[in-house]
């Protein structure tokens, strides 16, 4: 969802560096990068281990950042280029689809309130699977309630923790990077948007 479908990560980017100031430090930028793909949680421990703050006041500051977060994607979350299209014609054409985040329920319901509900069968969150990404169950848990095999199963994700995740449950993965570039020994096809793909390109990747 954030930086494959809408472009929430500058939301992100906006709590993080306030509570970053909140804890008298800066977020440098490659905590940050860490961070992507992440969910709060994990987000939240490494900024407090950057800036040498106890960790047992973790929840204390994830719960901050869940405040804060809900306010920010209430403003609005706009989609990213290509993403509204290609999720319309798949749809229209009858094919399964779900969403798998990172991000808790209680936010990511805001934005599907923005992105239409009706638009999956299935959607996953990071509070709803005992493993997170990059373990592979998310994926494995969202292809065992659509019904359908997960190697005939395309992911679109955005950061290095999906990727990881969908390849590791041995879906066919599309990456399409956001915020972050991806390492050169990650076996995975790269896209620099969505923008003019199509089904068709999807279902030439599952041949």
């Amino acid at each position: 969802m954030d930086g494959t479908l809408v472009d929430s990560e500058p939301r992100w980017d906006i709590a993080l560096h306030e509570l970053a100031r909140l804890l008298g430090g800066d977020l440098a930028p490659e905590v940050r990068a860490r961070m992507v793909g992440t969910n709060e949680g994990a987000s939240v421990v490494l900024l407090l281990e950057s800036l040498d703050q106890p960790l047992e006041k973790a929840p204390e500051y994830q719960a901050w950042v869940r405040r804060r977060m809900r306010e920010l994607f209430g403003e609005g979350v706009p989609w990213k280029p290509g993403a509204r299209e290609l999720l319309t014609e798949v749809r229209t054409a009858g094919l399964p689809t779900a969403l798998v985040t990172s991000t808790p329920r209680e936010l990511t319901d805001i934005i599907l309130d923005q992105l239409g509900h009706e638009n999956f069968d299935v959607t996953i969150c990071g509070d709803e699977v005992e493993h997170k990404k990059p373990d592979p169950e998310p994926y494995l848990t969202t292809a065992d309630k659509l019904g359908v095999d997960i190697d005939r199963c395309v992911v679109l994700e955005d950061s290095v923790t999906g990727v990881s995740s969908a390849l590791a449950a041995g879906a066919v993965t599309l990456a399409i990077p956001s915020e972050v570039t991806l390492p050169g020994d990650l076996q995975v096809r790269t896209l620099e948007s969505l923008s003019g793909i199509d089904l068709a390109y999807l279902r030439g990747l599952t041949a």
